[in-house]
């Protein structure tokens, strides 16, 4: 029937463009946000602390939304909301829930920063705190990273004991090893020298018994003819 074969090729146009928009999509990466590698930060009580953001998209951005919130153990708020006009406009920032967070970002450079900076610790405020962007230019399309900040009275010192003596020991062996080498080369220049000398003292010995026995080509002294 021509009608069937007609929505046979139909559909199977329709599943070769699905199959290559799945092959395209991981070429063109979408929205991406990043919280830097470290996934969990300590501050000592009292102090202050950078929590880092940056976003990134290859398709741009226009009027994006972003906001921080808070998740404790008891307590969730947001902390701080803001926008970014486009790639040549600063963050600005509509609300701030706590007088001591502030916006540390610029776009400036193509940074895409939108960090803040929390003042003042104190012990409640160790909890999961969350980063998040909304681009408009991508339909809306959310994205969000966590990091995790842990308050302490003071912040522990880090044993370097253990990589001390693996340096020690790696430095030694490698000492060691050049001295080999150069013991080693010392000893064949001491040999090469000891080789050279017992040559000059067999050509010279050889000369000198020639010479003793008269042999040709030898330097003997010549007696006299006798008179008659």
């Amino acid at each position: 029937m021509p009608g069937a074969g007609h929505r046979g090729a139909a559909r199977a146009r329709w599943l070769g463009a699905a199959l290559l928009g799945l092959l395209l999509l991981p070429v063109s990466l979408p929205l991406e946000v990043s919280v830097g590698k470290a996934t969990t930060i300590y501050a000592i009580n009292g102090s202050e602390v950078l929590l880092p953001c940056t976003f990134s998209s290859c398709f741009g951005f226009r009027d994006l939304g972003f906001w921080w919130t808070y998740n404790g153990s008891e307590t969730f708020r947001i902390l701080l909301t803001g926008s970014v006009k486009n790639e040549k406009s600063d963050p600005r920032v509509h609300l701030q829930s706590d007088h001591r967070v502030t916006l540390e970002g610029t776009t400036k450079d193509k940074m895409n920063n939108i960090s803040i900076l929390l003042r003042d610790l104190d012990f409640s405020d160790t909890g999961k705190y969350t980063c998040h962007v909304k681009n408009p230019k991508e339909k809306d399309l959310q994205h969000h990273a966590d990091i995790f900040l842990q308050v302490v009275d003071k912040l522990e010192e880090v044993d370097n004991t253990v990589t001390f003596i693996i340096l020690a020991v790696v430095g030694g062996v490698i000492g060691l090893l050049v001295f080999i080498l150069l013991v080693k080369k010392l000893i064949a220049f001491i040999l090469k020298k000891t080789q050279e000398k017992k040559k000059e003292c067999l050509v010279s010995s050889s000369g000198n018994d020639n010479t003793e026995n008269g042999l040709p080509g030898s330097k003997a002294e010549e007696k006299p003819p006798t008179k008659v």
